[in-house]
């Protein structure tokens, strides 16, 4: 089986971006890395964030080294970081948005 990855770009990050479609269990960090590994907790889709530590509701995400939003609830560790359970700080049209499928979920299509 081919090791899982995902890269960390800032030490100070609290998620890191897959590189490939995760399941659960043991993923490899490269990049600016605070620990060699996390264990993903839930299947994680390519190019989507994983949370490196628990992320308490209203405290902020961190990728880049910057602020990109902040939890709507309580993030585990391990765990897929996106628009279910994230607000962006620069994007508001996004929370409006399903996290799948990117459909808006405040219009009504007739």
């Amino acid at each position: 089986m081919e090791r899982q990855k995902a890269f960390q770009i800032d030490c100070i990050d609290n998620v890191a971006t897959a590189l490939m479609p995760l399941k659960s269990g043991k993923v490899s960090l490269s990049g600016n890395v605070t620990m060699p590994f996390v264990n993903a907790e839930e299947n994680i889709p390519m190019g989507h964030k994983i949370a490196l530590r628990d992320i308490g509701k209203e405290e902020t995400i961190i990728k880049y080294g910057i602020v990109i939003g902040r939890a709507k609830r309580n993030i585990t560790k391990g765990t897929w970081v996106h628009l279910h359970c994230m607000k962006s700080i620069y994007d508001e049209r996004s929370s409006h948005m399903d996290a799948v499928t990117g459909v808006p979920e405040d219009i009504r299509y007739e």
